[in-house]
């Protein structure tokens, strides 16, 4: 499945209800994305809503007019890591993934931050998430050891960087 990706500057009240909706599939379907079931709606949503600041670039994948996808990139801007970004939140709806999806949205965050004259990209996850495997395939390389996080069972995973 071949999704249309775009950068979005703004969001309104239709893309904050898909992304929410969004959010609460993917977090209740185990995702590691820095929040944990149950997962109340305004939070949601008031995640989204302040979310766009200066630094923050969001990439959103639609298919039939739909956000089925999203990733963000966070530009570093202390004066000695201009060349630096981080990548954040890569979400796929559970009903859309094992189509390449994740793949297009890994491909165009990383022409996003090149754009943007960034060199130097991170990102953590969860260490043996299935994710892993996805960024592995991006050519990232298969990261190291970070500390740990904590999920709904407070027991600690630990994460890896890429």
């Amino acid at each position: 499945m071949r999704a249309h990706l775009r950068v979005v500057a703004e969001l309104g009240p239709r893309q904050l209800a898909e992304l929410a909706e969004l959010l609460v599939a993917v977090v209740h379907d185990g995702a590691s994305v820095g929040f944990l079931p149950p997962l109340p709606v305004d939070q949601v949503e008031r995640y989204w809503s302040g979310l766009l600041a200066a630094g923050v670039v969001l990439l959103i994948a639609e298919t039939d007019g739909r956000i089925i996808g999203t990733v963000q990139l966070h530009l570093a801007s202390h004066p000695n890591a201009r060349h630096r970004a981080e990548v954040a939140k890569l979400m796929v709806h559970p009903a859309a993934r094992r189509q390449g999806i994740g793949r297009q949205l890994m491909h165009e965050v990383e022409a996003e931050a090149r754009r943007r004259g960034r060199s130097l990209l991170v990102l953590d996850t969860r260490a043996g998430d299935p994710s892993n495997e996805l960024y592995n395939v991006g050519g990232l390389p298969g990261g190291r050891p970070h500390p740990t996080l904590s999920d709904s069972s407070t027991r600690r995973s630990s994460t890896t960087r890429s």
